[in-house]
């Protein structure tokens, strides 16, 4: 409003200074109004800035979470894989082990015989091992050999020593010259000589 348009409409200055003193603290109140709305506008812009920044935020938030949740699969697998192998192996060596017990002469034919996978799901595997190979050992006996050692009643003499020429003595094993080296030093010297 204007001070001229007042006074054109016949107000004396009194009344037109009173006007627009009322209409200047309008003015004036009503940009303190405009002020504080800007300032609560650029709050609001401050904190719409930072709440963006915090969501950037999740979003790298979500990829972290995301590599643990597959670092976490893949240690899971892992963790069976090493479990799955440890069980295989202490089964392999428990069978093995009762072959051997069992005088089986070729545990991965005795093997071959053997339902292996049921054995392997068995709750009980030791008795089902033990079983299941003297079953194997009554069908086929010819792949086990007696349990009980094979003694050798005919065994070396120091007088049968000292007929031993060079020809036999070259063939002769470790074992049989260890013996005769023992019993008769005097012969063992005397046959090596340069060999």
């Amino acid at each position: 409003m204007k001070r001229k348009f007042l006074e054109e409409m016949g107000l004396t200055k009194e009344q037109v200074d009173s006007i627009m003193a009322e209409n200047g603290s309008d003015i004036e109140a009503a940009k303190g109004e405009v002020e504080t709305v800007k300032a609560e506008l650029e709050q609001t812009k401050t904190q719409l800035q930072e709440a963006n920044t915090t969501i950037d935020g999740f979003k790298d938030y979500d990829q972290v979470k995301a590599q643990v949740e597959e670092y976490k699969t893949e240690y899971e697998r892992s963790k069976v894989e090493y479990e799955t192998k440890i069980t295989d192996m202490q089964f392999g060596a428990a069978l093995e082990s009762a072959i051997t017990a069992a005088g089986g002469r070729n545990a991965k034919a005795v093997k071959a015989l053997l339902d292996v996978d049921a054995l392997k799901a068995s709750k009980n595997q030791e008795a089902d091992i033990k079983a299941a190979i003297e079953a194997c050992q009554k069908d086929n006996g010819y792949l086990f050999g007696a349990t009980e050692p094979i003694n050798n009643p005919i065994g070396p003499t120091q007088g049968a020593a000292l007929g031993i020429t060079k020809e036999q003595f070259k063939t002769m094993g470790y074992k049989e010259r260890l013996e005769l080296k023992q019993n008769s030093p005097e012969k063992y010297a005397e046959l090596k000589g340069d060999n």
